[in-house]
């Protein structure tokens, strides 16, 4: 990983943070870290962040309610680092934008490794030439990494660009719940990851996310991309 690549890792626990910090900066990142969220947005302003490493329970302001108010300003990656392993906390903070929830048992080898890996993702989605995909009401920009639904810009998170870019280059191909998890999350993970997202997902792209035209759930399998051509049929 090239050493410009600046991650932001926030926890209140300061032998954690600085642990992190040592595996991060071994292999090249520059990091910064804050005690809280009110710290870390501070930094987040002042500099360019390729990254950020989120602890969901702090002092004050929780990791979810930063979550929040980067999404209104930007896409940067953002993976939560919890020490409670239920679904309810996975859930909200996918929901929130979060790309990854790792829990903090992980040894930190690994958290970097998925740090490394949401990164890698998220730079081979750039392209360099200018590329449109147009289906009629949607449009994306591979070269800017803009989404235009009915002629606005729709601000995705990195997953969701993502796999809408993979929808979109594969159109009513069958993409299952086990090929969309290690693409995306490595393999870690279950169907209710990929629930959450494609649910946002819809939310920024369908009419009407309850009768989706676009992305459709395959039963018990997984989804496809129609392009909105199947008008009268229902999807769950």
């Amino acid at each position: 990983m090239h050493e410009s690549n600046t991650i932001l890792v926030v926890d209140d626990d300061q032998s954690i943070a600085e642990l992190l910090r040592d595996f991060l900066e071994n292999e090249n990142f520059h990091v910064l870290t804050a005690c809280d969220t009110a710290e870390a947005w501070a930094l987040f302003e002042q500099s360019a962040i390729d990254g950020i490493v989120l602890d969901i329970m702090m002092p004050g302001q929780s990791g979810f309610e930063l979550c929040r108010r980067i999404r209104k300003e930007s896409e940067v990656p953002i993976l939560f680092l919890s020490a409670r392993s239920d679904d309810v906390d996975k859930i909200r903070g996918l929901t929130l934008g979060g790309d990854d929830y790792i829990v903090k048992t992980a040894s930190p080898g690994e958290i970097v490794a998925r740090v490394k890996a949401v990164l890698r993702r998220t730079a081979s989605s750039r392209q360099p030439e200018r590329k449109i995909l147009d289906y009629g009401r949607i449009k994306m920009n591979l070269s800017t990494r803009e989404v235009v639904v009915e002629g606005k810009n729709v601000v995705l998170t990195p997953r969701e660009y993502e796999l809408l870019q993979l929808f979109f280059e594969h159109p009513r191909h069958v993409f299952t719940y086990e090929q969309l998890l290690a693409k995306f999350w490595d393999g870690v993970g279950d169907k209710h990851t990929i629930r959450v997202h494609l649910s946002r997902l819809r939310e920024k792209i369908e009419s009407d996310p309850n009768h989706p035209l676009y992305l459709i759930n395959v039963w018990g399998v997984g989804y496809r991309f129609e392009g909105g051509q199947n008008e009268d049929a229902s999807h769950s």
